[in-house]
């Protein structure tokens, strides 16, 4: 591996940036010179650098298929994502990647889905919710589970709605606290499962969100009998040099910039209740 070519970053342009919610924007960046990154499969992340600040790794939440730019939806937490939230159009940014696994969209094919986020964890399932609508006829039943802190923290709003009108997928959303016009679900996730109609024995999910979601999640997916092998989860912890070299995300026999993010359950099933590992 030569090292220094995945550690040096290509400049990219701000094509434009749109605000989700309060604190979390979508930046739409142009291809650089080099646009390695922007051949990239769903669920895999780049390293983005606010120059003068530093780098995170930050999922690719989309493409936009007329111009080619990349969608990274970045929620202003510290001093770096705060000052990515920051950019406006023109102005540049450090690109490095694509990093990591991808979500196994090869493995959906011909069986239900089930994508499940919570919160921002919607930007990492967005490239395969597009892909399953895109390319309908591929997959089984398609259903999405997504849950927010309140109807003002639904990232990409308008998107899901348009996701939730369609006649050939089941979107259910809820919030954990509503406001007086949320007609919705209110209570978390986990709850979605029982009114969601698919095929246990016959279904991959995909799940993205804090670890705390990710756990009750699989309890509920297994208390319907859906397999542990069929089960993915997205371990986006602690990365920082996206090359398995500073140890910094290790998690148990793996690194998560490396071996993941995209990992199996059953593979990192005995860990997930190690307290602070």
């Amino acid at each position: 591996m030569n090292i220094g070519h995945f550690m040096t970053p290509d400049v990219s342009r701000v094509a434009g940036t749109r605000r989700e919610t309060r604190d979390t924007w979508t930046l739409r960046l142009e291809p650089p010179r080099n646009a390695a990154a922007w051949s990239y499969r769903p669920g895999q992340f780049n390293m983005l650098y606010a120059f003068g600040i530093g780098e995170v790794p930050i999922s690719i939440s989309g493409q936009v298929a007329g111009d080619g730019t990349l969608l990274h939806t970045v929620r202003a937490v510290g001093r770096v994502s705060a000052a990515l939230t920051r950019l406006r159009k023109g102005e540049s940014v450090g690109v490095r990647g694509p990093f990591g696994t991808p979500w196994p969209m090869d493995l959906a094919v011909g069986r239900d889905v089930i994508v499940a986020a919570g919160g921002l964890g919607l930007a990492p399932v967005r490239p395969v919710v597009r892909t399953l609508l895109e390319q309908r006829g591929k997959f089984g039943r398609v259903v999405l589970l997504f849950g927010a802190r309140s109807p003002a923290e639904i990232v990409f709003r308008r998107e899901v709605e348009r996701w939730g009108r369609r006649r050939d997928a089941e979107v259910l959303v809820t919030v954990d606290h509503a406001s007086p016009d949320w007609a919705g679900h209110v209570g978390v996730v986990t709850t979605l499962v029982k009114k969601a109609a698919f095929d246990p024995g016959n279904t991959v999910a995909m799940l993205c969100g804090p670890e705390v979601m990710m756990r009750f999640m699989v309890a509920a997916l297994r208390s319907s009998a859906v397999p542990d092998d069929a089960m993915f989860l997205s371990m986006e912890r602690n990365m920082k040099c996206a090359i398995g070299q500073c140890g910094h995300c290790q998690f148990g026999a793996d690194f998560v910039c490396r071996d993941g993010p995209v990992l199996r359950y059953d593979r990192v099933r005995d860990r997930l209740s190690v307290r602070e590992l």
